[in-house]
């Protein structure tokens, strides 16, 4: 294992986020347009939105349906809010490529046995809904 895969590992393995970040990162994840398969692929390495959105995601099996970029990208954005994902910067600035936190590394390790994200409840969705919306704190 190389030294970057075995450091974000131990960042991962011992950052303690408090119950209420958990909770809410993953009721996102459950929310959100995506399958557990992206946020595998994004653990090793940085995922382009075009990988992502419309008939390639589906191809991917990074999402159930096509996804327009701008779905896609909405949905992107939330998780990066709600601190499971942060956006590449390479020389250039800003890149349209995505990558897992810590905090959505911790969730990935924590599906990954039972090979899919848990559904959401219509609570749930109601709850992410409020907070994505009218970015409520928690």
């Amino acid at each position: 294992m190389s030294s970057a895969k075995l450091s974000n590992r131990q960042v991962s393995e011992t950052i303690a986020y408090p119950q209420s970040t958990r909770k809410r990162a993953e009721i996102a994840m459950s929310c959100s347009p995506f399958q557990l398969e992206l946020f595998i692929a994004m653990q090793g390495n940085s995922v382009s939105l075009g990988a992502i959105a419309t008939a390639a995601g589906v191809q991917n099996r990074y999402t159930r349906s096509p996804q327009s970029e701008l779905a896609a990208e909405s949905a992107l954005m939330w998780l990066i809010q709600v601190g499971i994902l942060r956006r590449e910067v390479d020389g250039q600035g800003i890149t349209d490529s995505f990558r897992l936190t810590p905090l959505g590394r911790q969730l990935v390790e924590q599906w990954q046995p039972g090979g899919e994200i848990p559904s959401a409840t219509m609570c749930d969705r109601l709850r992410n809904t409020i907070n994505r919306y009218l970015r409520l704190p928690l």
